[in-house]
């Protein structure tokens, strides 16, 4: 008696009730019909071709790109008493030729083939001597030629609908925006396929983007505040940055492997399955790690560069808590992640319409890091779906960023990007704002400028932030052929002309201050003179007024003075803790320390 897909799940996969879609994707299936399906990591992809497979006649076929991860989705199955095998290039020829025998003895119920086996010749004549229950195209996004994927051997899985034209196709992702859907729907010729949307919310995952500023501190703290006994993906964008970060990690006690294309495949195989399963393992990776990692217990994902779209961050951080519960992401990035990215994209031996798609991916990134409100609305939106309310659950929620009024320093950074010649990057802009004097200033004369020293009431990072935001804002290019030069745009006229202004988001600084003050440090080594500064005007304050130091202003206060560094009354009273009685009474005085300090 053939078992109901019910059944099936129950018995086999030991569920009791279908989530989402699955039930009505698995109906479509079971009665012949296509589907396509994009569902969010964790939410039971696998099931909407599996459970097929097992009630229609025949042996179902998957086609999958990770063969890393065949052999364990195989034994799983196995493990389920699922009769299973897989055909990818590591087989020998006698591993080969024992499963394409049991397939055409009926002895397998699935079978899980890479893309670029499926389309050999010699394949294809044996899918045809057997009875095939469906096609199952796993990481369908894999076929846009736009998107962060792409595989070549993709386009020609068009070849199903002709040679199989009775067999019913399923192609899955958690991946794909409008124009990737349409994408997969004209290659893969899915236009009767019915289509199941189940959102892409995670809302157990909580998202972070922060200013690089210290990132090894910045990681560390997130670690051992909050992940000290997890599992996690560290991604990085280079496979030389790969392996120092994993190595030090190491050094800091954590078990740290890499992974990247450039280790041999036993390397990255043997990190894989620890990964998969051991506790407590950091995986430190470039974007070849990861797709169709099945590992539910990821607590977080931490990115120490700036991915190149939001497709590539929502896959990678979408590896964090498939299993439902609580998991952290953390993007760490600054504006030469920018200037790296856009130079990538130039040299790239892409056409031009192929970079100009690139150019808007990363600024719809950018957009998605620079934005004040939820983080989750943003993401979402970018893949058509919606989120009514707030999150409550990124950090744009949880910590509201402070915003304020920089439309003259903005001013002040556009025209020492004109004045300069527009060719030289951020540092040098800033050094000439802050009226430095180095080899490079004096070389090209900018010493004589009148934007010279205008900025050096603004500290270094700040206008590091400010021009980071104008970049990602489009008010500022970045010359990607001339390493990184600032040009102005269009977008810019309005505010210098002065018919507009603009706000910017406030930067925290986040610094060794949290993982120092729990080593019973307070503070980073560089800012140890202002904040004992600091505490010296808040002693003799407290004591001149016989009242703890605490009554004048709390550590947190100072804290923040330390971070943003206010140079003007307004400033101040921005500050946390500082209300106008204390600005009128302590103000001048902890404004005098810190002009000091900053000259």
């Amino acid at each position: 008696m053939t078992q109901t897909p019910h059944s099936i799940l129950k018995d086999v996969f030991g569920y009791h009730e279908f989530r989402g879609p699955q039930a009505a994707v698995i109906s479509a299936l079971v009665a012949g019909n296509d589907a396509l399906v994009l569902m969010p990591t964790g939410g039971g992809k696998s099931l909407c071709y599996q459970i097929p497979s097992l009630v229609r006649e025949g042996v179902g076929i998957v086609i999958s790109p990770l063969i890393a991860l065949m052999q364990d989705q195989v034994s799983a199955l196995h493990e389920l008493g699922v009769r299973a095998g897989f055909l990818n290039s590591t087989m020998t020829a006698q591993e080969a030729w024992q499963t394409e025998l049991a397939m055409h003895n009926g002895e397998l119920d699935m079978l899980y083939v890479a893309p670029e086996r499926l389309i050999q010749p010699r394949t294809i004549e044996l899918l045809h001597q057997v009875k095939i229950a469906l096609f199952a195209i796993d990481e369908a996004h894999c076929v846009s030629q736009w998107g962060h994927d792409f595989r070549a051997d993709y386009l020609k899985l068009d070849m199903l609908q002709r040679e199989f034209p009775n067999v019913p196709r399923i192609a899955l992702t958690a991946t794909a925006d409008v124009r990737t859907r349409e994408e997969i729907i004209t290659r893969l010729q899915l236009e009767n396929a019915q289509q199941f949307v189940n959102g892409f919310d995670r809302p157990n995952i909580q998202y972070r983007i922060q200013q690089k500023n210290t990132p090894k501190v910045q990681l560390l703290r997130f670690l051992r505040d909050e992940h000290a006994n997890h599992s996690g993906i560290v991604y990085c964008l280079s496979r030389n940055k790969v392996e120092q970060t994993a190595e030090w990690l190491s050094a800091e006690g954590f078990t740290a492997l890499p992974y990247h294309a450039g280790l041999t495949p036993q390397v990255r195989q043997k990190n894989q399955n620890r990964f998969l399963r051991e506790d407590q393992i950091i995986m430190v990776a470039t974007i070849a790690f990861g797709m169709g990692i099945d590992k539910p217990d990821v607590r977080f994902v931490a990115h120490l560069d700036l991915p190149k779209s939001i497709e590539a961050y929502y896959q990678e951080t979408g590896r964090a808590g498939r299993d439902g519960e609580p998991a952290t992401t953390l993007l760490l990035y600054g504006l030469e992640d920018v200037v790296k990215l856009r130079q990538m994209m130039s040299n790239s031996e892409g056409s031009e319409e192929f970079k100009r798609h690139e150019q808007q991916r990363l600024n719809a990134m950018l957009g998605l890091c620079e934005i004040t409100s939820c983080r989750r609305q943003t993401l979402l939106r970018y893949f058509g779906d919606t989120l009514t309310q707030a999150c409550g659950n990124c950090d744009s929620c949880l910590t509201p960023a402070q915003t304020w009024d920089a439309t003259e320093a903005v001013r002040m950074a556009l025209s020492c990007v004109y004045r300069t010649g527009q060719r030289f990057g951020a540092g040098h802009v800033i050094d000439v704002l802050r009226g430095a004097s180095n080899e490079k200033i004096n070389s090209f004369n900018h010493q004589t400028l009148s934007t010279y020293g205008i900025g050096k009431h603004i500290g270094a990072d700040e206008w590091k932030s400010i021009i980071r935001q104008l970049v990602a804002r489009g008010y500022l290019d970045v010359d990607a052929q001339a390493y990184g030069g600032l040009k102005l745009n269009d977008s810019c006229r309005a505010i210098l002309r002065g018919e507009d202004t603009i706000q910017l988001r406030r930067d925290i600084k986040t610094s060794a201050t949290s993982v120092a003050r729990k080593q019973g440090v307070a503070v980073d080594a560089e800012d140890q003179n202002l904040w004992n500064a600091l505490r010296a005007c808040r002693k003799r304050l407290a004591d001149e007024h016989g009242v703890p130091p605490y009554v004048i202003f709390h550590d947190a206060t100072l804290r923040e003075m330390l971070e943003f560094r206010p140079i003007t009354p307004d400033q101040l009273l921005s500050i946390t803790g500082v209300g106008q009685s204390k600005l009128e009474r302590f103000g001048d005085e902890f404004l005098e320390v810190i002009r000091e300090a900053e000259y």
